[in-house]
C-alpha cells in the first residue's frame, strides 16, 4: 500500500487505499433505529456559511464568480433525508445522489464507487446543501455520492462530528447492496473544517476509539481514499495556531470545538491533527510485497 501526502502550508490533500478493517469500542447510545420520532434543532440564526451568503460578500470584489447550480440533470437520482444514525430523537441524515443509469461502457449491474462529503463551516457552522453542486456532477460522472450533516460544535464538541462521519460510512456500507454501491471503494472527502474531519476520520479509520458506536458492529468505517480541500492537518504547528490559539478570540473556532485553548487542551489539539496518523497508516496498511512504509509514505514537515 501507498500513503501519499502532499503538503502546502498546513492545507494537505492525502488519498490512500486502505483495507477494510472491523473496528471495535466501547458502545454508546447511539442508534440507527428509529427508536423515537425525530425532531430537528431549532435553525440557528447565526448559521449563515452558505453559498449565498458568502456571495453576497465577494461578488463586488470578484464579480466574475457564480454559485455553483445543485440542478438535478435527468441523468441524476437524489435519495434526500435519510437517517443514517440517532442519538435519542436527535437524528442525522445524509442526501444520496446515485447515476440514474449506467455510466457509459458500465454493465447495469457494475457496482459504483462513492464519495462521501464533509462540508465546512468551522466546525460550529454550515450545510451539507453546500456540496450538492459536487455531488451532482459526481453522479453524473457515474460516481456515488453523499453529503452527510454531523453535530457542530454548539451542540457536540470534539470528537462527536469524527463520531458522526464514521457513522455515516458504516450505514453506507451495510446499505451497499440496497443502492448498488462498491463497499470497497468508498472516498471521504471535505473542505476547510469539512477537509479536516474527513482526513482524520480516514486516517484513524485503524483505530476504534474514533467510532466507539462500532463495538458491536462487523461493518467497517474505514475508507479507500481521502481528498482534504484546504483543511487544517495539524492543529499544534505554529502557524495554526497563530489563528486558532489567538487570545483574541474568545474562543476561536477551533478553540470551541476543543472545548478550551490549546494550553488548555492541548491533548485534543494534538489527537484532532490527522498528520499524527500519516506514517502510522502508511506502515499498518502496507500489502505484502510492497516497500516499507517509510519509502512509500511522503510527509512533508511544517512550514
Amino acid at each position: 500500500m501507498q500513503c501519499l501526502v502532499w503538503r502546502n502550508r498546513l492545507r494537505v490533500v492525502c488519498c490512500g487505499w486502505l483495507t477494510l478493517v472491523a473496528t471495535t469500542a466501547a458502545a454508546t447510545a447511539a442508534t440507527t433505529a428509529a427508536e423515537l420520532p425525530c425532531v430537528a434543532p431549532a435553525p440557528d440564526p447565526s448559521n449563515t456559511y452558505d453559498a449565498e451568503h458568502t456571495y453576497a460578500k465577494l461578488h463586488k470584489a470578484y464579480p466574475q464568480i457564480r454559485i455553483a447550480s445543485a440542478a438535478l440533470p435527468d441523468s441524476v437520482h437524489k435519495l434526500a433525508n435519510l437517517t443514517y444514525v440517532q442519538y435519542g430523537s436527535r437524528c442525522l441524515q445524509l442526501d444520496l445522489y446515485l447515476p440514474a443509469a449506467p455510466h457509459s461502457g458500465a454493465s447495469p449491474a457494475a457496482l459504483r464507487p462513492i464519495v462521501i462529503l464533509v462540508h465546512g463551516g468551522g466546525w460550529r457552522a454550515g450545510f451539507r446543501d453546500e456540496f450538492a453542486p459536487m455531488a451532482v456532477r459526481l453522479a453524473r460522472q457515474g460516481w456515488a455520492a453523499a453529503t452527510v450533516s454531523y453535530r457542530l460544535s454548539g451542540e457536540a464538541g470534539y470528537p462527536a462530528a469524527i463520531h458522526d462521519v464514521r457513522a455515516a460510512l458504516r450505514w453506507l456500507r451495510s446499505h451497499a447492496s440496497d443502492y448498488q454501491l462498491d463497499a470497497q471503494r468508498f472516498a471521504l472527502a471535505g473542505g476547510s473544517a469539512g477537509g479536516q474531519i474527513a482526513s482524520l476520520a480516514g486516517v484513524t479509520g485503524h483505530l476504534s476509539g474514533f467510532d466507539p458506536a462500532g463495538a458491536d458492529s462487523a461493518v467497517a468505517s474505514t475508507v479507500q481514499a481521502i481528498v482534504n480541500i484546504d483543511g487544517l492537518s495539524d492543529f499544534t504547528s505554529d502557524e495554526a495556531r497563530r489563528y486558532e490559539d489567538d487570545p483574541a478570540k474568545q474562543p476561536s473556532s477551533a478553540g470551541a470545538w476543543f472545548g478550551g485553548r490549546y494550553a488548555e487542551q492541548t491533548a485534543r489539539w494534538r489527537a484532532a491533527s490527522p498528520l499524527q496518523y500519516v506514517r502510522a497508516v502508511c506502515s499498518a496498511y502496507r500489502p505484502p510485497n510492497q516497500a516499507p512504509a517509510d519509502e512509500g509514505c511522503l510527509a512533508g514537515s511544517s512550514s
